[in-house]
């Protein structure tokens, strides 16, 4: 299969490059970035027939990096009514995205070679490239290491207990030294249960509202105050996961000056909404860790401007509509977010001039790649043939989603960003209808 992309407007934050360009790509790989390719020159010889060569015309588009999304859930095995690894990857092509990194917090859990393999075989079957993360803890109860080395050679791409804390202080200590060693990054969840009464919403208006107890901040900022004092000195590469308060991006911020492994990530809810959206949409903005307050928010976008947190990872959460349907204290936290992030990052990131679209698309590509060790997130010849078409101007209405699940507080609004084709392997894995 041979496909040339036509007269895009080609951005690759790894490289710098930017400006209108044609695409060619085979056999899985970027064959030629330059203007005006001639395929009868660039072919002349080969065995390709015409009908393997398909052309993209791709004028007024921007032709980017696939994205890559390094904290999902496709609650694939035990929970496939909310998803699966096939509808999961369907929703990721859908948002652009070639590239996800799994969570290991299904049931079973990812801690052994066994469900990782399953989990693996079933995602090389989607048409995207699916990696998942193992455990760091047996069970995930914070207890006892998993076997790190024998899954990361089984093809764990991480370890994280994402979904709950390690609280024990030893076993984060003996983690981070094991990471190191294999060469295997951490992904922690950081909230202190002791400071959480209800969790899901934030301890402030929201709580109030709803007349519970709420999450505190003070539950984000313990724990990652200890896990960066924790990591430093490890050399363990580590990664702070949706960071939602701004006092953690702060530590982050002060432990990258001396630690150059420390990481962070930011979701596109918590650069986008604060608790008033709990209260506006109830359990569709529920999530772990809540939304918090505008100060907070802005922190964030501050964080993703100087570098702090290099990373937006959607932490898509997907959840039944009977679920979602209990009350506030009941109903489970989380929100689906790949079919809406780059929308939502080129409104409230790009359109309001925090980032350029560069800046954007290297949070969403090449530096989460990075972080986990992919070749994956670029455009360069002789790279992975992977790549989103997208509009950057063109808006679109959130009507009905690829995921099996629709808990998005997002649901009816207009968007800017409409992607139009998303390529993998230099194969076309998604393509907006007419």
């Amino acid at each position: 299969m041979v496909l040339l992309i036509r007269n895009g407007y080609v951005i690759d934050p790894k490289g710098g490059y930017e400006g209108t360009a044609d695409v060619l790509m085979k056999d899985g790989r970027i064959w030629k970035i330059r203007k005006g390719i001639r395929l009868e020159e660039e072919l002349a010889g080969d065995a390709a027939k015409a009908e393997d060569v398909r052309v993209i015309h791709a004028e007024g588009k921007m032709v980017a990096p696939g994205l890559v999304d390094v904290h999902v859930h496709f609650r694939d095995p035990g929970f496939t009514y909310k998803e699966d690894i096939l509808s999961g990857a369907k929703a990721a092509a859908r948002g652009g995205f070639t590239t996800v990194v799994l969570m290991a917090n299904t049931k079973p859990p990812v801690d052994n070679e066994e469900v990782l393999g399953y989990v693996l075989e079933k995602g090389a079957g989607t048409g995207i490239h699916v990696e998942s993360c193992g455990n760091i803890t047996l069970g995930m109860k914070g207890k006892e290491l998993t076997d790190m080395d024998r899954l990361a050679k089984a093809g764990a791409a991480g370890f994280t207990d994402d979904g709950v804390p390690v609280l024990d202080e030893a076993v984060v200590k003996k983690a981070c030294d094991l990471a190191a060693r294999i060469g295997k990054p951490l992904s922690f969840h950081e909230e202190n249960p002791a400071f959480i009464r209800n969790n899901g919403i934030n301890a402030g208006k929201a709580a109030e509202y709803y007349g519970i107890g709420g999450s505190d901040r003070r539950a984000e900022i313990w724990m990652v105050e200890r896990d960066l004092a924790l990591a430093e000195g490890t050399g363990a590469e580590v990664s702070i996961q949706h960071i939602s308060t701004k006092e953690a991006v702060e530590l982050v911020r002060k432990a990258k000056r001396t630690n150059p492994h420390i990481h962070a990530e930011a979701t596109p809810h918590h650069f986008t909404l604060t608790e008033e959206a709990a209260v506006r949409y109830g359990t569709l903005a529920k999530m772990n860790p809540p939304l918090r307050e505008e100060a907070d928010r802005m922190a964030i976008i501050e964080g993703l401007k100087d570098g702090t947190i290099d990373m937006i990872a959607t932490d898509h959460a997907p959840h039944s509509r009977e679920e979602k349907g209990r009350s506030i204290t009941e109903a489970p936290s989380g929100i689906i977010g790949l079919e809406t992030a780059l929308s939502l990052g080129i409104r409230e990131l790009v359109e309001k001039g925090y980032l350029t679209m560069m800046e954007l698309i290297g949070l969403m590509s090449w530096k989460p790649a990075r972080f986990y060790g992919l070749d994956a997130g670029y455009l360069a010849e002789g790279g992975p043939a992977d790549c989103v078409i997208f509009d950057s101007r063109e808006k679109w209405k959130v009507e009905e989603f690829f995921s099996k699940s629709e808990n998005s507080p997002f649901l009816g609004e207009v968007l800017p960003g409409t992607v139009y084709y998303t390529v993998c392997g230099g194969r076309v894995v998604y393509q907006k209808e007419k």
